[in-house]
């Protein structure tokens, strides 16, 4: 088996070789990994307009024994990600062209707006508002970049509830105290994309331990959280470069925090009638005169 970190720059590099048909395969999983990973090999055939032994044969054609190897490649790269070295190789090609890169950069954004539109699961947001609403405690934990998603989330949640409780991500130590006493009647939010912390995953194991229910917000099915999970919210996030991309995720939780809001509008509109009399009491913001 072909080391899965080198996978998409194997396809690039084998790209002169491929036939037409083969060509259109590479472009389709180097574009859409995440998504080729869970399609067989008849449904990629039928995407990119070529038969499936065509796609077989592209998967013997750079190194691997059938389709299945090539797809489970394709769920360990999703699954491990890339450093942040590969990242920024990934994009080599299109890197000294800036014009190109800000304008494939829009279009990545745009075409995982249109993933989530098409594909939202309704059904798992109903759930894990309903996990939401019924716990005695809500728990929100995600460190490193994810930490800007939990604190945004903190942010709302707190405005509609008044049990949140966004964790603590100075350190490791920190993190457990304020989680040791999680019961099976609480709920801890999740937020983890590539690359993910194993802080994350060892702390959304010890609180599964303790029959606390889970709600995790991430990728694809092959985050390590999906399987950790009571209910999962995925909110694709594509590679550009180096730069982790929230803007689907943002989305994501944004209609969580929607989803909740509308069952609880009766509290909301007085929690925000309170808070505008106190803001014009004490000039917290500018008017107009």
């Amino acid at each position: 088996m072909k080391n899965n970190t080198d996978l998409i720059n194997l396809i690039k590099s084998n790209y002169y070789k491929f036939s037409k048909g083969q060509k259109q395969i590479a472009q389709f999983i180097i574009e859409h990994y995440d998504k080729a990973a869970f399609m067989t090999a008849a449904k990629i055939g039928e995407t990119v307009d070529v038969s499936e032994s065509t796609v077989v044969r592209f998967a013997g054609s750079i190194g691997y024994t059938g389709f299945p190897e090539l797809q489970k490649a394709l769920q360990v790269l999703i699954k491990n990600k890339l450093t942040t070295v590969q990242r920024i190789g990934l994009d080599e090609d299109i890197s000294d062209d800036t014009d190109k890169l800000h304008k494939r950069i829009l279009r990545n954004e745009i075409n995982n707006m249109r993933y989530l539109l098409d594909n939202i699961d309704t059904t798992s947001l109903d759930k894990a508002t309903d996990l939401i609403l019924n716990a005695r405690k809500v728990y929100i934990l995600g460190l490193r970049t994810s930490s800007t998603l939990a604190n945004y989330l903190g942010f709302y949640l707190d405005v509609i509830l008044d049990n949140v409780k966004v964790l603590n991500n100075s350190g490791v130590n920190s993190l457990y105290e304020e989680i040791i006493r999680i019961k099976e009647t609480d709920v801890m939010i999740v937020l983890s994309f590539p690359r993910y912390s194993n802080n994350t995953i060892d702390a959304t194991k010890f609180v599964k331990s303790h029959n606390a229910k889970v709600i995790a917000i991430t990728d694809t099915e092959a985050s390590p959280f999906y399987s950790l999970a009571d209910v999962a919210l995925l909110a694709k996030s594509n590679i550009v470069s180096f730069v982790d991309s929230l803007v689907v995720p943002m989305c994501m939780i944004n209609s969580l925090i929607i989803n909740i809001g509308v069952q609880e509008k009766e509290d909301i509109v007085q929690y925000f009638d309170r808070l505008e009399e106190l803001w014009d009491n004490h000039s917290i913001y500018q008017h107009d005169n």
